[in-house]
């Protein structure tokens, strides 16, 4: 990879990507409330228009 071609990322271990998506679904299939939080933020939009900032450790329920 060329150096204008390289991602720009803070990623520690691309390896673990296959692993971390499996995690990711795992919680999205069963936490339902995930799905309905989810879908009611989509038609309610709450934070519309609000600026925010956070920081949190990434788990498989919070990248849902």
């Amino acid at each position: 990879m060329t150096t204008a071609t390289q991602l720009r990322c803070d990623i520690k271990d691309a390896k673990l990507a296959a692993s971390g998506k499996k995690r990711i679904l795992w919680a999205d299939r069963d936490m339902p409330v995930l799905t309905r939080i989810r879908e009611r933020f989509a038609k309610e939009k709450p934070l519309k228009g609000v600026r925010l900032s956070a920081c949190l450790h990434v788990t498989s329920e919070t990248a849902n």
